[in-house]
């Protein structure tokens, strides 16, 4: 009898330990992605840079280039360009442009914050790149580390980008991720 209530106390102590870590340990690759997808659409990972807009001077000499990246834009229809005065100086083969610069509503999507003569864009985006398998690093049933490759895009104002900071199309980053009773595996911190 006594052999028979330690069986019987074993076994439920046992569907008891079983039962609380079971939804704990069904991280896998598929389970990860999907918890960093959804962050990363409310989350997005991005590069940006800031331009000017308003009132500016080009040198014909000096400012060539920069005045190259606005006229692609243009060309694009993302930015909107009037010429305001052109002025030659005397003996001179430089030439001084003044253009009106606003952003078209075409570049709504990648605008951050504007100002009257500077805007902020967002010119890389960073998004999960399909190709690269996610590495699982599980801490215990609870707490796993995930490393994933993030490709870089870029986007029509990626011209303005300075440095590009590294050679490669892709970064590497790693999530914590959490098994959490109400809501399963979520995403805790970097």
């Amino acid at each position: 009898m006594k052999n028979l209530t330690l069986l019987t106390i074993s076994a439920v102590f046992l569907f008891f330990i079983t039962g609380c870590k079971g939804g704990a340990d069904n991280l896998d690759e598929g389970t990860a992605t999907d918890v960093i997808t959804a962050h990363l659409k409310a989350n997005p990972e991005f590069e940006s840079v800031r331009i000017n807009v308003g009132e500016m001077k080009f040198r014909s000499k000096n400012d060539k280039v920069e005045l190259e990246k606005y006229k692609g834009l243009q060309g694009k229809g993302l930015v909107e360009m009037t010429l305001q005065d052109q002025k030659k100086k005397f003996l001179s083969k430089d030439s001084v442009y003044v253009y009106q610069i606003s952003l078209t509503d075409k570049s709504k999507p990648y605008v951050l914050k504007q100002d009257a003569s500077k805007a902020t864009l967002r010119v890389l985006d960073y998004v999960l790149d399909p190709e690269k398998p996610i590495t699982l690093i599980k801490g215990d049933s609870r707490v796993a580390r995930v490393t994933v490759s993030l490709k870089k895009e870029q986007n029509d104002f990626a011209i303005f980008l300075k440095d590009n900071r590294t050679a490669s199309n892709f970064i590497t980053k790693t999530y914590k991720l959490k098994f959490k009773k109400e809501e399963g595996w979520v995403l805790v911190g970097d």
